[in-house]
């Protein structure tokens, strides 16, 4: 019976942990980060985050790889699931620039991916997180770049 109060309680604290961090983040770290990024468009935060503005309007800073005409960005939220299942129209502004670009989460090719991440986020444990690619292009067929 101990342990059944035991799990009840740690799920509990999930139920009002998980939403106020997610509250936390969207509310006052994503703007204060934004801010920064408006603010010091080539400080040392934008050689490391951009601003990714989804289809829906909402705007995130994430960690970016900018190389070959692309931009890549890593998610360890759900927010990559807004841009899953096709090729989405989005804005970027990295060091200073507003970029237009086409994203898309790659789930086909692990190699590409494990590569990409190999540079955009070489300390994260292999296999986590999705990687969304944006082109820049509009000609570009996206993939392992040519």
């Amino acid at each position: 019976m101990k342990i059944l109060y035991i799990v009840l309680g740690l799920v509990g604290l999930l139920v009002l942990v998980v939403p106020a961090g997610h509250y936390y983040y969207e509310k006052i770290v994503n703007p204060k980060a934004a801010q920064e990024l408006r603010d010091d468009p080539t400080g040392e935060r934008a050689q490391k985050v951009m601003l990714l503005t989804l289809p829906s309007g909402r705007q995130l800073p994430v960690n970016y790889l900018r190389e070959d005409g692309r931009v890549y960005a890593a998610s360890d939220g759900r927010w990559w699931k807004e841009l899953a299942g096709g090729s989405f129209d989005v804005e970027v502004f990295v060091m200073g620039e507003t970029l237009a670009g086409r994203a898309r989460v790659v789930e086909d090719d692990p190699d590409y991916v494990a590569d990409v991440f190999s540079r955009l986020r070489p300390t994260a444990l292999p296999g986590t997180g999705r990687m969304i690619e944006i082109l820049l292009d509009p000609n570009d067929p996206g993939g392992p770049a040519r």
